[in-house]
């Protein structure tokens, strides 16, 4: 069981300095108890005290990293059950599994595949990440000349055989890039916890079931090697979420050592829809890394799109950078429409300015994220903060006309903002997707919407 913030409390030096920042030691007990704090805050925490509450300052689930330097994978540490209680840290990575029973040709075009599911959406690159490589034949010349060539495109690596051998001769063209070691069972866990206590590797440790899992933990960090993955052993959707679940609520509501790692997961699933939905699911709840096999584009995008999703911080939007940008190729004479710099908002405004064929200028207002609705009721986009934006832009140099249209949905500051700012302010449609019809009906005829 955890220590409570009184147990902490009575091996601190009790002092009340202050210097860690708090009043009080009791308040930093209360801070180290809910993994607010460290111990190395208190300067005069002794040794035997540092010793006693490592366990209490540990994470409740282990921060694993995997891959090569330039494209590092990092799973675990977090911290609540439920995303709105605070947010998700590190996204589930997703594997590709491709078997070593293919030509050196095949196995190219399968990495290189796997190495272009890169998207931009919203402003941010989302991939797949990892290639999760099987040993289909037992034979180590083969596998690792397929880790190799892996490697050597950059991709992070699963590297999946049931014999250390045939890992140990792999690594041996990979070492120091951290590939996950699948799997240590209860048949080959010794071997493999030294393999990967003598590479440095992540390991993943697979259970039949949960209590097996747990007693395999415990003798593999016994050896030192704690850089652990864990593989319950649950196939299908409704026992692998099971079992995700609870290792979830046992790390973290208990603190249960043995389960305090990140999950992974296999999808099973044979309908590609079926695939994306358990994907998905394991992507909610909650799994560190995902395993499927083959992936068609679609299905990537869905993926990585959910997990964006789900991993963006609740508390702060996904913003892009106030300022101009341009959609097209405008001119002095082009439009200057007004938005918010949450990043679903402008990239919905300028692909839906793009379609209506008319090149524009948009103001970016930053709004800390908000939507153009919401903003305007936390008086973040008001006529004040608009008029502030277009004065500090330099949109009067790049147009030759005065004109400026503002979403819709606030038409109501469209009098005042012209008072302020000394641009004839038109009102857009209420959604962009009217973009096409304003641009050809209201900008070419200012005098109409002068007069509306």
């Amino acid at each position: 069981m955890p220590l409570t913030a009184l147990d902490i409390y009575k091996v601190l030096p009790k002092t009340n300095c202050g210097e860690c920042g708090v009043p009080t030691c009791l308040a930093f007990a209360m801070q180290l108890a809910t993994k607010k704090a460290a111990i190395d805050a208190c300067p005069y925490a002794t040794d035997d005290t540092k010793a006693t509450l490592a366990g209490a300052a540990a994470p409740p689930i282990r921060l694993v990293s995997i891959g090569p330097e330039a494209q590092c994978i990092v799973m675990g540490n977090e911290t609540v059950l439920f995303r709105h209680e605070e947010t998700f840290y590190h996204p589930t990575a997703i594997a590709v599994r491709v078997r070593t029973d293919r030509s050196p040709e095949e196995l190219r075009a399968a990495f290189e595949r796997v190495a272009a599911m890169v998207f931009d959406r919203v402003g941010q690159f989302v991939r797949v990440e990892m290639v999760a490589l099987e040993d289909a034949d037992g034979d180590p010349g083969r596998f690792a000349a397929a880790a190799a060539l892996a490697d050597e495109m950059g991709l992070a690596l699963m590297l999946m055989s049931g014999s250390p051998a045939v890992l140990e001769t792999a690594l041996t063209g990979i070492r120091g890039h951290r590939p996950l070691l699948y799997a240590a069972t209860a048949d080959t866990w010794e071997a493999m916890a030294g393999l990967a206590k003598a590479s440095a590797c992540p390991l993943v440790v697979q259970g039949r079931d949960l209590a097996e899992l747990v007693d395999l933990t415990r003798r593999i960090a016994g050896l030192g090697v704690t850089d652990l993955v864990l593989d319950s052993g649950a196939r299908g959707l409704q026992a692998t979420l099971g079992d995700l679940t609870q290792i979830r609520r046992l790390s973290l509501r208990r603190q249960f050592r043995p389960l305090g790692y990140p999950a992974m997961a296999f999808v099973t699933a044979a309908d590609p829809i079926d695939q994306v939905t358990e994907a998905t699911a394991y992507i909610c709840k909650y799994a560190g890394l995902v395993v499927t096999d083959g992936l068609e584009d679609w299905q990537a995008l869905a993926m990585v799109t959910a997990r964006q999703n789900i991993y963006t911080d609740p508390q702060k939007p996904i913003q892009i950078e106030p300022g101009v940008r341009a959609v097209g190729s405008p001119d002095a004479s082009s439009p200057v429409l007004i938005t918010t710099n949450f990043s679903l908002t402008y990239f919905t405004v300028e692909a839906d300015t793009e379609a209506s064929h008319s090149p524009a200028w948009i103001l970016i207002v930053d709004t800390e994220g908000q939507s153009v609705l919401t903003a305007w009721a936390a008086d973040k986009f008001t006529a004040e903060t608009i008029a502030k934006a277009l004065a500090e832009s330099d949109l009067a140099e790049r147009v030759d006309h005065r004109r400026a249209v503002i979403p819709g949905g606030v038409a109501t500051i469209s009098g005042k903002l012209e008072e302020l700012s000394g641009w004839d302010i038109m009102v857009g449609p209420r959604e962009s997707a009217g973009m096409s019809v304003f641009m050809r009906t209201r900008w070419r005829q200012p005098e109409v919407a002068a007069g509306s």
